[in-house]
């Protein structure tokens, strides 16, 4: 059992070693941290995924955005997941959330988790449908996305890889 929870400074340095476990397993991408994986400061990152969850003050090339960790029953960081309320022209292929698990965690059943809930979340804000992409070769992503209602709606090439877009319709 999983529990989302918005970042707040309490969760600095768990949110720190979360980031450096990517970096050590050679991966520079977090999907769903809002770009954690590129800033050096948490106080600049918590203060933009805060500034992202209003109309009053998202960044202007962003659009409203709530950014959640996903912490187990011991209360350690073991994913990250964003909802974007509505799509951008930038956000057209790759949709209304991601997400990553950090990587001592995975094969666990997190990620299905983590969507479940953030349908939730979804459905509580008025979204009748999310979409989500994910490169083809992500047979994991894939199987999350599929056994939280995801059916496949389309095709795209980004950066020489091939992607697929599925629907979540929200009940």
């Amino acid at each position: 059992m999983i529990t989302l929870k918005r970042p707040v400074k309490e969760y600095e340095s768990r949110a720190i070693a979360f980031k450096q476990e990517f970096i050590e397993n050679g991966e520079t991408t977090i999907n769903g941290s809002e770009l954690l994986d590129q800033m050096d400061s948490y106080d600049e990152w918590l203060k933009s995924v805060t500034d992202n969850t209003s109309h009053d003050t998202v960044n202007p090339s962003w659009v409203v955005t709530d950014t959640y960790f996903a912490f187990d029953e011991d209360d350690n960081i073991v994913g990250i997941i964003d909802l974007r309320h509505e799509l951008n022209d930038f956000l057209k292929d790759f949709g209304n959330s991601g997400y990553s698990v950090r990587p001592s965690q995975r094969r666990k059943g997190y990620a299905t988790e983590m969507l479940k809930l953030i349908l939730e979340r979804a459905r509580q804000v008025g979204m009748d449908k999310l979409q989500l992409s994910v490169e083809r070769s992500n047979e994991p992503s894939v199987k999350t996305i599929t056994k939280n209602g995801g059916e496949y709606e389309r095709s795209f090439t980004f950066e020489g890889e091939e992607a697929d877009v599925y629907l979540i319709h929200i009940v």
